[in-house]
C-alpha cells in the first residue's frame, strides 16, 4: 500500500474504510465477517479496507486490534 492515506467513516452505517493511493478499479474480497479487503484488478495491489460494525468491535476507539494480512509502512519527511 503506497500512496497518500484516506480515512472514511459513515457513523449511520458503522462503515470505516482505510484506503491508499489513487483510487483505481478494484474487486473485494471477505477476511472475515464484515471485513473486507480491496485489490486493484490489474496489479493486484491492496487498495483498502472496509470493516461493516465498527463500533460494535471496538470498546475503547483509542485502542483498537484487527488482525489484517497487510503490511503498512510509515515514514516521516523531513524538509529544512
Amino acid at each position: 500500500m503506497k500512496g497518500p492515506m484516506r480515512v472514511y467513516y459513515d457513523e449511520e452505517g458503522d462503515f470505516l474504510e482505510i484506503s491508499v493511493g489513487k483510487p483505481s478499479k478494484c474487486y473485494a474480497s471477505e477476511l472475515g465477517q464484515g471485513v473486507f479487503l480491496r485489490k486493484d484488478e490489474k496489479t493486484e495491489e491492496v487498495k483498502s479496507i472496509g470493516i461493516l460494525g465498527f463500533k460494535k468491535r471496538t470498546k475503547d476507539l483509542k485502542d483498537i486490534k484487527l488482525d489484517i494480512p497487510v503490511e503498512v509502512n510509515f515514514s516521516t519527511i523531513v524538509s529544512s
